[in-house]
This record gives C-alpha cells, sequence and structure tokens, in this order.
C-alpha cells in the first residue's frame, strides 16, 4: 500500500496557428493525460483592491518520473478545471529522488 495516492490530470498545449501571411489564425490544442500526479494544495492569494472579488487559487503538482514532456507554456486540467503553469518547471537531479516523482510544477487560475 502506498501512503502517497496520485491522481490523473491532463496537460494541455496550445500552439499557435499562422496563416499563409504570417497572421495569427488561432492555435492548435494538444491533450495528455498523466497518471499518478500527486496534487496538493498551495496558497490563496487575495488580489489587489480593484478586483475585490478577485482571488488566485494555486497547486503544487508532483509529475511521476515516467512523465518525460516539458511543461512550460501549458495548462494542466486538475479535478476538472484548468490551469496555467507557472514559469518553466524542472526536474530534479536523479540522485536527489529516490521516490516516484521528480518533477514539482506550480499552477494557479485567477477568479474575478
Amino acid at each position: 500500500m502506498n501512503l502517497i495516492q496520485g491522481e490523473q490530470v491532463t496537460v494541455i498545449r496550445r500552439t499557435a496557428k499562422r496563416d499563409e501571411l504570417g497572421e495569427p489564425a488561432g492555435f492548435t490544442e494538444e491533450r495528455e493525460q498523466v497518471e499518478n500526479v500527486v496534487v496538493y494544495p498551495g496558497a490563496t492569494a487575495d488580489l489587489a483592491a480593484s478586483r475585490p472579488e478577485g482571488v488566485t487559487v494555486a497547486f503544487t503538482l508532483c509529475f511521476p518520473k515516467s512523465y518525460e514532456g516539458e511543461l512550460r507554456g501549458c495548462s494542466v486540467l486538475v479535478r476538472g478545471v484548468e490551469h496555467k503553469v507557472v514559469g518553466d518547471p524542472q526536474r530534479y537531479a536523479p540522485e536527489n529522488t529516490p521516490g516516484d516523482w521528480n518533477l514539482t510544477a506550480e499552477v494557479s487560475r485567477t477568479d474575478g
């Protein structure tokens, strides 16, 4: 029995499409389901007074070693809600990760 249980998330990659003149013409979307991702809540932060009803919600996601994709510029569907990946998450050095997970990514969404 594992003490830590991961869950399934969906990584979403959007790539801009261009028309024959090089102008933006929408995007293509690729979705990849990833199993055994540990999801834990991050801090919530109130936004500025100009948006009194706004709140930023964040999670930290720990991806398993079996996941080989990159997360920069991606979104992740967590528990049915889309969140944006913060920054360019990098993997931990192999000698420092004896467990099943080696890539930690922060994701967030802003409501309000």
